[in-house]
């Protein structure tokens, strides 16, 4: 039987990350090195989107491969009102929220009507159908993508064109993500949810209604991630059907696996490991380059090294990063 760490040192570790988080633009502001605002912006981002998708994956064994349909959708729901000069962030928030909901509502109760690899297949069949309709507007850039002049407003005291402000907003808003989902896992809903997972048929049983859970945390799953949608529109000033292509799915996926399914800061911690391996693997290796050792490694090795660690995490690493850290050898 594996050992593991009191549930105080996970928790420690955890709040130094959130810690980490809030101390970036100090670090930033000491050292110059903005890049790294950016970098933690987008972390805390996806961070949120697979948080998202972990309610599906993590709590109610639903394995969704288009997920990132709803982070663009988000996403454009800031770009296409801006294209018609709607700044004002508080429409932007609430047609996230609506058309995601709705469109998770819609799909949802069709997907769920499937289980296994079909319900795989019909979440990336409806993805598709989203991202091929974003590439046929040419209207809004097409398969170009669309500029975004001025991001979100929500007053002067929340000024998201400083990007310390964005920064401060995405972690505030990560935060309260956190807080919601722990909450939600924790009620009544989470276990039905949880439940459902293991033993569908039990818990239907026992008189819950498993459909409808499902369909409520699919749909706040949906709404969760075109939030963060919203967020990445604001961040990257840019926006494309590319955000929603079935290959972001994918990588919302690794980075909840490579976290740690069914636990909170799993999906925050994978993100953080795969965006900073794809900021730092192509740096070392121009860097050992440089050192002329005789060999010029091709700047396209680190996606290897990459799919390389990714593989012995899923294989090496059960419960990803999070049971890495907190099994215990055995004695």
């Amino acid at each position: 039987m594996k050992n593991y760490l009191p549930r105080s040192t996970s928790g420690i570790f955890y709040t130094g990350v959130v810690l980490v988080f809030a101390l970036i633009p100090v670090f930033v502001s000491l050292s110059g090195q903005i890049f790294y605002l950016d970098i933690f912006s987008r972390i805390m981002v996806l961070g949120i989107a697979a948080m998202s998708l972990n309610l599906l994956i993590g709590y109610g064994g639903m394995i969704s491969l288009g997920h990132a349909a709803f982070l663009g959708i988000g996403a454009y729901c800031v770009g296409i009102p801006v294209y018609y000069e709607i700044y004002n962030g508080w429409v932007h928030l609430v047609l996230a929220i609506v058309v995601c909901g709705i469109f998770a509502l819609v799909t949802g109760a069709i997907s769920l009507r499937t289980k296994g690899v079909y319900f795989i297949m019909i979440t990336l069949a409806f993805a598709q159908m989203v991202y091929f309709t974003f590439v046929s507007l040419e209207e809004y850039g097409g398969d170009d993508g669309l500029v975004i002049e001025l991001r979100s407003e929500f007053g002067t005291w929340l000024d998201l064109e400083d990007n310390m402000v964005l920064y401060y907003t995405i972690f505030g808003v990560l935060l309260v993500s956190l807080f919601v989902v722990n909450r939600l896992v924790q009620a009544r809903f989470g276990r039905v949810i949880l439940g459902s997972k293991y033993n569908e048929r039990r818990m239907q049983s026992l008189g819950f209604d498993t459909y409808r859970y499902r369909l409520v945390c699919y749909v706040i799953s949906g709404i969760l991630c075109g939030i963060a949608g919203l967020f990445l529109g604001n961040f990257t000033s840019f926006i494309s059907p590319e955000m929603m292509d079935w290959t972001r799915s994918g990588e919302l996926i690794f980075m909840v696996i490579l976290g740690g399914t069914g636990v909170l800061f799993g999906p925050i911690i994978g993100a953080g490991v795969f965006i900073l391996l794809e900021v730092w693997l192509p740096q070392i290796i121009t860097f050992i380059n440089k050192l002329e050792l005789g060999v010029e490694l091709p700047h396209e090795l680190w996606h290897l090294i990459l799919g390389a660690i990714l593989i012995a995490v899923v294989l090496f690493g059960r419960g990803g990063i999070h049971g890495l850290l907190t099994r215990r050898k055995r004695g």
